[in-house]
């Protein structure tokens, strides 16, 4: 089954396998601003909202990117924000210097194309991301994706932080397992 985004009205081919709320998160690979790696796993434990989009260089990402980081700041230290594009990790680092992004990860799946075969989320035709937000509990399920069907419109933001919101209620912190030692 194709599914399909448009850019500018005109339809485009997602390519890769399509994921569902649901299903155990897919690892996957990316690439840092440092080229290291980085996966999934790096952040097991925690809930991670990842931001993806086409590129910094355009005005609508280069938004949601600081909207996500503005978003952040408040966040637990049990939330990760990961920001996912196919630009190379030198124009991330210049792109997050020369706007103070801080609190989002913003990493690169220009080398393995892995996000975005693993999500279904690869746009045939430009071999850029699809734009849109997903959200990952700590126990590595998908909870919430929202696909923006025109390429050039933006994420509801509203939308994604009020989902993370019901997730955090509903995320059971770990408890710790105490030991009584007889009087």
């Amino acid at each position: 089954m194709l599914r399909k985004v448009t850019f500018k009205q005109s339809p485009l081919t997602l390519s890769g396998r399509p994921v569902r709320v649901g299903m155990r998160a897919p690892d996957f690979k990316v690439v840092a601003q440092d080229l290291k790696e980085v996966s999934l796993g790096d952040f097991k434990g925690k809930i991670k909202v990842i931001n993806f989009f086409p590129s910094l260089d355009t005005p609508v990402c280069d938004l949601q990117v600081k909207e996500f980081n503005k978003k952040a700041a408040g966040l637990s230290d049990n939330i990760v924000i990961l920001g996912i594009s196919k630009d190379l990790p030198f124009a991330q680092a210049r792109f997050c210097s020369l706007n103070q992004i801080k609190n989002e990860i913003v990493l690169s799946d220009y080398r393995y194309n892995s996000f975005g075969l693993k999500y279904g989320l690869l746009i045939k035709e430009l071999n850029l991301l699809a734009r849109g937000a997903l959200i990952i509990s700590n126990d590595e399920r998908i909870r919430y994706l929202q696909l923006v069907r025109e390429v050039t419109a933006s994420v509801d933001y509203q939308e994604v932080f009020n989902r993370l919101q019901d997730i955090i209620k509903r995320t059971t912190i770990p408890r710790r397992k105490f030991w009584f030692l007889p009087i």
